[in-house]
């Protein structure tokens, strides 16, 4: 079989906002021994592409966007020994994903069951990576826990749903419209708080502890800036914040006596890379959760389906919280 010399790919040039991205057709990158080829089926749009775009996180540009996708090896390096020609495979945090053919290092891979298709696949491994080490690790939840979800309509914040509520957590869910509401109530969340209908972050903190009977046991943030202060004073004494993204910008740096005067508190910013450090537990991690998606116990709204030429307007829609569920990226 022939391999294309040339590939379509969604470029940044310069870092800034969602009109700095480029589709431009450029040479496929040849392959070292330990790395594939994979014919692109979709890539999932997250907000770390956005730190990645706007220089959050910096990288050299010109650089392909984009951290996860799903398709099928077309070819493999000389070394390769994980993979073979043919296979579904997914895969997380390898820069460069969003493309119509992607080099990835084979450790990177993670097999993709028959019985999910590659959209799905590339549409979950991210987030539900996230969401399943976040509940499983970062806290361990179960049924005497009591957790907090901000944005539990968003991408993460729907799988973080579903989990806790597998594991019999008490779910107190936030949004900024009753559909959304609905939507994490239909999941699993037993409390709905619309933020909207609170001025202040101590009335949303309020709001919290009247669900909750009293503090939360953990709180899910991955809006950041405006929910940072709700979140900690949403929390029981001895519990945790678990600020694991920052959709509505950077926290501020604040007092650690903050911590102290809310009752022994802790705080913690985790990050996948870290929870998917080893190849084991990087096809443990993804296996999991691709496995709860087969079973039908983890199910995944997909918001839209958008053409790679039009992925600037994908993420404009992410970064102003128009979407529900996940977008994927079609090369």
């Amino acid at each position: 079989m022939s391999v294309a010399q040339t590939r379509s790919a969604l470029i940044v040039f310069e870092h800034g906002d969602a009109s700095v991205l480029r589709v431009e057709d450029q040479p496929v990158p040849g392959l070292s021994p330990d790395q594939v080829l994979v014919r692109v089926a979709a890539t999932g749009v997250n907000f770390i592409d956005v730190y990645d775009r706007r220089g959050t996180y910096p990288h050299d540009t010109p650089f392909v966007l984009g951290r996860e996708g799903a398709g099928v090896v077309e070819q493999i390096g000389a070394q390769v020994t994980e993979v073979s020609v043919g296979d579904r495979v997914a895969w997380a945090m390898q820069l460069g994903s969003a493309a119509s053919l992607a080099v990835l290092p084979a450790q990177a891979l993670v097999p993709v069951p028959e019985e999910v298709d590659l959209e799905t696949a590339a549409a979950v491994l991210l987030q539900g990576m996230t969401a399943q080490f976040l509940v499983n690790d970062t806290f361990p939840c179960g049924p005497a826990t009591t957790a907090l979800v901000h944005a539990a309509a968003g991408g993460v914040g729907q799988l973080l749903v579903q989990l806790l509520a597998e594991k019999g957590a008490t779910i107190i869910a936030t949004a900024g419209s009753p559909e959304k509401l609905e939507l994490a109530r239909a999941l699993g969340a037993e409390h709905l708080i619309n933020y909207r209908d609170h001025e202040s972050p101590a009335a949303l903190a309020q709001a919290v502890r009247a669900a909750a009977g009293g503090g939360v046991d953990v709180v899910y943030d991955g809006v950041g800036k405006s929910t940072f202060d709700a979140s900690l004073a949403s929390l029981r004494r001895r519990g945790l914040m678990v600020l694991f993204g920052a959709a509505s910008g950077p926290v501020e740096p604040f007092d650690p006596q903050r911590l102290n005067k809310g009752g022994s508190l802790y705080l913690t910013r985790p990050s996948l890379g870290d929870y998917i450090a080893t190849r084991q537990e990087l096809v443990d991690r993804g296996r999991a959760v691709l496995e709860l998606v087969a079973s039908g116990k983890l199910r995944l709204r997909v918001d839209s389906r958008v053409p790679l030429d039009e992925a600037a307007e994908a993420y404009r829609a992410l970064e102003e919280r128009r979407t529900s569920g996940k977008v994927v990226l079609i090369p």
